[in-house]
């Protein structure tokens, strides 16, 4: 079937279609509402949350610029004794879309203060980021837990950023 002048296959109308769908299910229809009180507390705290978040992910971007290398063996001492190689797949991946993560909190953090349409939006690749993560890494508990909180959250308080 041919598609049409009117249909779009680009990135940002898929994305525009999965945000008016994802904010159909997690804010008109959502069973449970967080009260406005509780929207303003994590709207006023975010903009720290998100600083948190950049300084706390450092060091794995550090270990994708080759800091874990100089790390390594220190790994023992951390737990990390498991029979398998250090550097595993899991592990760069998990690094590589850190460093995607931190990167999009950190252009969010300006605009977080400002509450900005802008800095949400970086806030929503970065929680969709993390959620692609969780799937190519077989975290199930990670994409269960991360990935629908952290969207129920940001899909609540959305109406604050303009």
């Amino acid at each position: 079937m041919a598609k049409t002048a009117t249909e779009k296959t680009d990135f940002g109308s898929m994305f525009g279609k999965l945000e008016v769908t994802l904010e159909e299910y997690l804010v008109k229809k959502a069973p449970f509402k967080l009260p406005k009180n509780v929207k303003e507390i994590i709207v006023k705290f975010a903009p720290y949350l998100a600083i948190l978040g950049v300084v706390m992910g450092i060091p794995g971007v550090l270990a994708l610029l080759g800091a874990g290398t100089i790390l390594a063996p220190l790994g023992l001492a951390g737990g990390m004794m498991t029979g398998r190689p250090f550097l595993g797949f899991g592990y760069i991946i998990n690094v590589l879309f850190l460093g995607v993560i931190v990167l999009l909190e950190g252009l969010a953090i300006p605009g977080l203060f400002s509450r900005s349409k802008k800095a949400w939006t970086y806030l929503y690749w970065s929680a969709l980021v993390g959620i692609i993560q969780n799937i190519l890494t077989f975290n199930v508990g990670g994409l269960v837990i991360g990935g629908i909180l952290s969207m129920y959250f940001l899909f609540q308080v959305k109406e604050y950023y303009k």
